[in-house]
């Protein structure tokens, strides 16, 4: 069938660097402006011959491809033409990344708060986070690279709160050969679940002392003086793999973002500016006639981008990193994003098409984090914590008097929520630091309840144990007799 058939299309991929301008090959490793320092995007210099196919084709081509049984096709690469089109079949690593689904919320939470929510759950990705999208795309292109020139030995180095990590670690196994994966995280600050992952995957795991952005120091320092695979969200290709939640969204809504809101986690401001450059080119190509509104939610905590967009004249605007305070959102603790200029170009066109309320920055507190992370899985999601950030951030948005009743939120769920397990669980037995400024909400903290005690369980025979602890459970619910 059409759906299998490899794309015969190929671009012209350039970096372009956001700071001074200038341009350079894709045939080598680049991070940032060897002349200015400034991040890169990439740029695919015959995009405009996408144009030749119809916005209609296009919708049929990738729906065509959605039940494509061709490995290259089956992930983020079912949309290749918008992606990097210029890696080979055999470069491309699929792990079994994308598809994530987008699932409603339940009428009684919707009664509840008052608002239309969807999850789109990316901790359904194999390393149980959405980082597995960039990683897909950034280790099919360093495969590509290590065949063109060769290379017998490559280390791919990234910093990490958890999730960057993990997905790293696991795409440089499965890959192999000439790879070998060594991943920075700040020490104490990783969630025990998050760090057996890297761990699992065979990586070399080093922590060091300090938060996030100490880490991506060290990282910065090494791939600017030697020959490393930097995985962070400095790394373009990445950003470019992440832009698969975009198509994916639409996709999914066949084609119609009308009165439709994403709502994302800042964090390092990758994802947020991967899911708008995405919109921006189904737009461009007619694939899509209306761009959502994108919200993006940044806590007290770790605020710069909130602060950066508080200001509403445009021309007085200033950014400044900020120090960050412990947040349960782990991986939005960043209080200097890499790709904050990102941010700001695409913010820009999407404004310049969609008007100045389609893209906004809400901030939120730790409170209102974990509260809504446990209500939404209370009510059948599998929200991490930075997915009760975003539906925090929603609830924001309705108390704010910025969401009209007729729209839909669909929220960005980053993660799975057993990474996080620790946070729920000192949220249920009120343990948090006084730092994290959480406390539980009694109506939603339970915690699991003994029935019978174990010395009375020694006094009693087998039958007289099972009747003991079935009647004490009878009268405890107040269960009736079939």
């Amino acid at each position: 069938m059409t759906a299998d058939l490899f794309p015969s299309y190929r671009g012209d991929m350039e970096y372009f660097c956001l700071g001074c301008g200038k341009r350079f090959p894709t045939d080598e490793l680049y991070y940032t402006c060897p002349d200015c320092g400034g991040v890169f995007l990439l740029e695919n210099l015959a995009f405009d011959e996408l144009k030749k196919t119809s916005g209609e084709e296009w919708r049929a081509i990738f729906d065509a491809r959605a039940a494509s049984k061709k490995t290259a096709l089956r992930g983020i690469f079912r949309f290749y033409e918008l992606m990097a089109p210029v890696i080979d079949e055999e470069d491309i690593v699929y792990l079994g990344e994308g598809n994530t689904p987008i699932i409603e919320s339940s009428p009684t939470l919707r009664e509840c708060t008052g608002i239309r929510t969807a999850y789109k759950n990316d901790g359904q990705n194999p390393s149980a986070s959405f980082k597995d999208r960039g990683m897909a795309c950034g280790f099919s292109y360093l495969r590509a690279l290590i065949r063109k020139h060769g290379w017998d030995q490559i280390l791919t180095v990234c910093a990490s709160t958890g999730d960057t990590s993990a997905a790293a670690a696991l795409y440089a196994s499965y890959v192999g050969d000439a790879i070998q994966s060594v991943v920075i995280l700040p020490h104490g600050k990783v969630t025990p679940a998050q760090l057996a992952q890297p761990l699992g995957s065979g990586a070399v795991v080093l922590e060091v002392p300090g938060v996030f952005d100490d880490c991506m120091k060290v990282v910065e320092h090494l791939a600017d003086n030697y020959r490393v695979a930097l995985l962070n969200s400095k790394n373009a290709w990445r950003i470019l793999g992440q832009e698969s939640y975009a198509f994916e969204c639409a996709q999914w809504f066949d084609w119609d973002l009308k009165d439709k809101c994403i709502f994302v986690p800042i964090g390092n401001a990758g994802n947020v500016t991967a899911i708008m450059a995405g919109f921006l080119k189904l737009h461009d190509l007619g694939i899509i006639t209306d761009l959502p509104r994108i919200f993006g939610v940044q806590s007290h905590h770790a605020d710069p981008v909130y602060r950066y967009y508080a200001v509403d004249n445009p021309d007085e605007r200033h950014y400044a990193p900020v120090t960050v305070t412990p947040s349960v959102a782990q991986a939005a603790m960043i209080g200097n994003p890499v790709s904050f200029p990102r941010v700001k170009y695409f913010a820009e066109k999407f404004e310049h098409i969609g008007g100045k309320d389609s893209f906004q920055i809400i901030q939120v507190t730790e409170q209102q984090i974990m509260d809504s992370m446990i209500q939404a899985n209370r009510n059948g999601h599998i929200a991490c914590t930075q997915g009760g950030e975003t539906f925090a951030g929603a609830k924001r948005a309705l108390g704010l008097g910025l969401l009209s009743e007729k729209e839909l939120c669909i929220l960005d769920s980053t993660a799975h929520q057993l990474k996080f397990v620790d946070f729920q669980n000192m949220y249920f037995d009120n343990t948090f630091p006084p730092e994290f400024e959480v406390s539980p909400d009694t109506s939603l903290a339970n915690r699991p309840e003994l029935v019978i005690s174990p010395e009375e369980k020694a006094t009693l025979s087998a039958d007289e144990y099972t009747r003991t602890t079935a009647d004490t459970i009878v009268a405890k619910l107040g269960l009736k007799k079939k």
